[in-house]
């Protein structure tokens, strides 16, 4: 099950994590990278970026990356941070890619940018980065306003760019993964199904709502401003504009699933049990050689 993607960032598995705010901490993060796939440190936790990382090195000696949000007021200082540092891998959003990708790639770090459409995968590859994340419609948090599929996003994008092109959205178990490889993606980039594990730090009452959910629990809220997938609540709707970060913290950590802002992909409705972290990447990876031996070629 190794691709360029392992070799690239030096991992066992092409499984990333995505970079989930207030959630994406040492604990979750470390566990990814010590059951062969990358964790990503989001910015946005209670402890902040330079606690983040320091746990992290404590907690694994495998590699890990950091979710760069290029249109951040912070950005330039995560930036400095990743490269005192040394961060191996940066995962960058929501912005220009030619803002800090030379810089970072100065540095020797590899830069992966996340995507909606294919044109902006052109754009990043033009600007250097080593990878793209092609995130469909299905995934959690902030999606693209054209709301285009992760089977329609990646096959086009593998056609429009060189470099590797790893999958987002609609991925929480072996047949999301070889289907994403399938599509030509090197990897896949895994969110939702990491909320419901024993290491994430999440709210028991967010877990749970994974669990519960049906394969119509999410839905897309702010379409004219921006587009983020949710499960649908009270919050949901009543408000068609997109919410602010308190709404999101208030769900994820303190528990409040009625009116808080749940960020969540659509494969909420495939999750049905809380596992650890090593348990849901070794059936990915395990379950997938099944399923590949099982076809007669």
């Amino acid at each position: 099950m190794r691709t360029k993607i392992c070799d690239m960032l030096e991992i066992r598995y092409p499984i990333i994590q995505g970079a989930m705010g207030w959630i994406a901490t040492a604990e979750l993060v470390s566990a990814v990278s010590n059951a062969g796939g990358l964790g990503i440190i989001s910015p946005l936790t209670d402890r902040g970026i330079k606690e983040e990382i320091k746990k992290t090195k404590d907690l694994t000696k495998n590699p890990f990356g950091v979710n760069l949000p290029i249109w951040s007021p912070n950005a330039k200082e995560i930036v400095e941070e990743v490269v005192k540092e040394r961060v191996s891998v940066v995962t960058a959003s929501g912005g220009n890619p030619k803002k800090f990708t030379s810089t970072l790639k100065k540095e020797g770090i590899n830069v992966m940018q996340v995507v909606t459409k294919v044109e902006h995968a052109k754009r990043a590859e033009d600007a250097g980065v080593d990878a793209i994340i092609m995130m469909g419609a299905e995934a959690g948090g902030l999606v693209g306003g054209d709301e285009i599929t992760t089977f329609t996003l990646v096959p086009s994008a593998v056609d429009a760019v060189k470099i590797p092109v790893i999958a987002a959205g609609g991925i929480a178990d072996a047949r999301g993964f070889l289907a994403a490889l399938m599509l030509g993606a090197q990897g896949v980039q895994i969110g939702t199904r990491f909320i419901a594990t024993e290491e994430c730090i999440a709210h028991k009452n967010f877990k749970n709502a994974i669990i519960d959910a049906r394969d119509d629990s999410t839905t897309v809220i702010g379409k004219d401003t921006l587009p983020a997938r949710v499960i649908k609540n009270d919050f949901s709707t009543k408000m068609e504009a997109i919410f602010d970060m308190d709404g999101v913290r208030s769900a994820l950590m303190d528990g409040d699933i009625k009116n808080g802002v749940m960020l969540c992909g659509q494969t909420a409705g495939m999750i049905k049990e809380i596992k650890k972290v090593k348990d849901v990447i070794n059936d990915i990876i395990t379950d997938g050689k099944k399923i590949i031996s099982d076809f007669d070629m």
